[in-house]
């Protein structure tokens, strides 16, 4: 006897804990086995369950034969009643829209239908008697001949001649007869009703001017007046003005979809689309769900934007596609009434912002809908790429604004073209350039040489210290927002911005190496709390090569040339999912294609802050940050670490003394100066703090930390930073051994 059953994974007794998995398309029996675990009922064992064969004699079981092999089963595991009733949650629609329940955006409308009906109020009332009042005298004239024209006709039944002159020239005197006899019936009642209508109006006009007082009888002339006014206006120049611009907008009906989609080749012989929910408003626009034929994809719908837009009348930037996730052919539409991304999306919050916590999403800008669009830059690099002129500096400036508003976050700013869009920059920024030519003595291209090695130093020496702390207070080794706001950990979160970076990148002397340092940086430090942003116009191979383009997880594509441009930005196969910056408008500044910040690719208009806006936010990020004595590096004068890469170790080693095992940085640095003024000279001139930190800096990169070093001065326990010998002759011998093997 054959035994079916359901096979439930112990531990596991309803199942909902595993993805649902195909049934087979036969029932399950048990082994035969003389093993008690089996035959009494125990554990059931992977192997031990068997598909029990059809019989051979049934066609549909051609091909299987009584000791073919036959793949274990895989398990059936119905949805929870949680999963059911999340699944039908998400298919209904709301009752209220979020306007109407939500107190921010009931406050929004009402400030807006205040702001907008004031407005055509005022419009209005300032033309009525300068413009609407003439006009009405002028065409009332004409309104009266029109309105008695069309009494005319009605009563003498003008709209049947051209029946009766039909039936005339057909010789059909039968069918003339008719038509004449009905005539004379209507012009004979209509001709009855006209006169006593105007019996009974010329006396009422009589007696509203016999006995009415005057202001009644002058309403009643306007009345009539405005009337006639408005029946003889011009069909192209109406009486009254629009208070506003009227953008084309026209029903949309499912005729003008199916319309559509016959004309972009998305039907087929058999198939049309069909519709699983009614096409309705959707704030300034049409909301258009509709289910491809079977075989079409929205993958297919993508495609063919241009040709849907072109079916439906419109401009393609007005045709927006969301992907339904209950069905791959599936697509929901939202039509536009007017360009949403020719329309500023408005001053940047930022404005009006204290303080960013850059742990968290900050607002960068709104999507097509004018939903708010959250950026966030941890554990990413981000690539920004544009013609001149479209936003791109304004798009990445506003992310680096966020940035210095959080004074736990280190800036490193570098500017290839110069411009003045960074110059403010420099009230916060640990390290900033300008440039690529040397100026008052300062060469910004070794500068940012300088702050890439500094940074690769860096990120090195957080792997090595975020794997040994302990587990208590870097539980999964990665960096924590406690961690990064612990001043004694020196491991805060840091954006490193190099804008126009195709002017290094060509740089002819430190190109390649300038390379190498960004390619290791994007790649490897935005998991230690270090995020790269770059933007260029020319994100070609030359300028900006691919081995640097393909490291950033972000990509952002404001209006480019071509197409062929806008997928090196975005990356490979992007045009192809219908991604393509070149499809948007001169007039569409700081809107662009966003990918990899978050799991869907979507439209981003950017938030504005001019130049002055800027000022006002970095004023107060300096501000903030001085008050939190978080400020540091270039924002305070801070000489970095000069290049002594090669001599330090044996710098250092030689102003020790004999039999000092310990020594305070502050000391070292005096003696440092005083054996090489013109490299350890601006050293010495700093306070012991800044000079202590420099030397630590100088000596990260070979694995040497500080250590608190007491020492008793006049009676009195002093304690400061300082190095240990052991330490530097230990990097020493590694640093010959390694020079020696190469």
């Amino acid at each position: 006897m054959t035994e079916t059953t359901t096979f439930t994974p112990a531990g596991d007794p309803e199942g909902t804990d595993r993805p649902a998995a195909d049934v087979l398309p036969f029932p399950l029996k048990k082994k035969t086995s003389s093993d008690p675990a089996v035959l009494g009922g125990g554990v059931v064992k992977p192997g031990e369950w068997e598909a029990e064969l059809p019989d051979t004699d049934d066609p549909e079981a051609e091909g299987l034969s009584e000791g073919a092999p036959v793949d274990p089963p895989r398990e059936v595991y119905p949805p929870s009643v949680a999963e059911w009733m999340e699944a039908k949650d998400k298919a209904r629609l709301p009752v209220l829209p979020d306007w109407v329940k939500l107190p921010d955006q009931r406050a929004a409308v009402r400030k807006w239908a205040v702001r907008h009906y004031s407005a055509v109020v005022g419009y209005h009332a300032v033309r009525l008697p300068l413009v609407y009042t003439p006009k009405i005298c002028i065409y009332a004239p004409r309104g009266a001949w029109r309105w008695s024209a069309a009494a005319g006709r009605w009563v003498f039944d003008a709209e049947g001649r051209a029946l009766r002159l039909a039936s005339v020239a057909n010789e059909d005197a039968a069918e003339y007869l008719k038509l004449s006899r009905q005539r004379n019936d209507r012009v004979r009642l209509r001709g009855i009703m006209a006169a006593i209508a105007g019996v009974v109006g010329l006396a009422a006009a009589l007696t509203l001017y016999v006995m009415a007082p005057s202001w009644l009888l002058m309403l009643a002339a306007a009345a009539l007046t405005t009337t006639l006014g408005i029946a003889g206006a011009p069909a192209d120049r109406p009486l009254i003005d629009l208070a506003k611009v009227t953008f084309r907008k026209r029903r949309l009906s499912s005729d003008i979809v199916i319309r559509a989609h016959e004309a972009s080749g998305l039907t087929t012989k058999d198939q049309t689309v069909s519709f699983p929910r009614p096409i309705g408003r959707d704030g300034d626009g049409w909301r258009v769900v509709v289910d491809l034929p079977y075989g079409k994809t929205f993958e297919d719908a993508m495609k063919a934007h241009a040709r849907l837009a072109s079916g439906m009348d419109i401009a393609p930037t007005q045709l927006f596609l969301d992907k339904d996730e209950t069905s791959g052919r599936r697509v929901s539409y939202w039509i536009a009434d007017r360009d949403p991304l020719a329309v500023p999306s408005g001053k940047s919050p930022l404005l009006g912002a204290t303080r960013v916590d850059f742990w968290k999403p900050f607002p960068w800008g709104v999507d097509e809908r004018g939903n708010p669009v959250m950026a966030t830059m941890l554990w990413l690099s981000l690539l920004v790429g544009a013609v001149p002129r479209q936003g791109k500096t304004f798009s990445a400036r506003t992310i680096a604004l966020a940035a210095a508003l959080d004074p736990y976050v280190r800036l490193y700013v570098f500017d290839g073209k110069a411009s003045p869009d960074w110059r403010k920059f420099a009230l916060v920024a640990h390290r900033i350039g300008f440039g690529i030519v040397p100026k008052n003595g300062v060469d910004p291209v070794g500068h940012l040489l300088t702050a890439l090695r500094e940074l690769k130093a860096d990120v090195e020496d957080r792997y090595h210290r975020l794997s040994e702390l302990p587990l208590h207070v870097c539980p999964e080794g990665k960096l924590t927002p406690e961690i990064s706001r612990d001043r004694k950990l020196n491991m805060p979160l840091t954006l490193f911005v190099v804008d126009e970076v195709q002017e290094y990148l060509t740089h002819p002397e430190h190109g390649k190496e300038i390379l190498s340092l960004m390619v290791y940086l994007a790649r490897v430090a935005p998991a230690v709390g270090v995020s790269v942003m770059t933007s260029t116009q020319k994100p070609d191979d030359k300028a900006c090569p691919s081995e640097l383009r393909d490291q950033h997880q972000a990509r952002f594509a404001l209006r480019v040339g071509a197409y062929q441009v806008s997928d090196v930005i975005l990356g490979a196969g992007s045009y192809s999912e219908g991604l393509d910056a070149s499809k948007l408008l001169k007039s569409h500044k700081g809107v662009g294609l966003l990918k990899g910040m978050s799991d869907d690719a979507g439209i981003v208009r950017t938030y504005l802050a001019d130049g002055r806006d800027a000022e006002r936010i970095l004023t107060r990020a300096a501000a903030l940050r001085e008050a939190e004595g978080m400020l540091s590096g270039d924002a305070v004068g801070e000489v970095p670490a000069p290049e002594t890469s090669a001599t330090i170790l044996d710098d250092v080693a030689a102003v020790l003394g004999k039999g000092e095992t310990k020594v305070w940085s502050e000391t070292v640095v005096d003696r440092l100066a005083d054996l090489r003024p013109d490299v350890y000279g601006p050293w010495a001139a700093l306070e012991a703090k800044p000079k202590a930190e420099a030397l630590s800096s100088a000596l990260k990169p070979f694995g040497i930390g500080t250590m608190q070093i007491s020492r008793r001065i006049d009676g009195e326990q002093v304690n400061k930073r300082g190095i240990k010998r052991d330490d530097i002759t230990t990097a020493i011998t590694q640093r010959n051994k390694k020079r020696d093997a190469g």
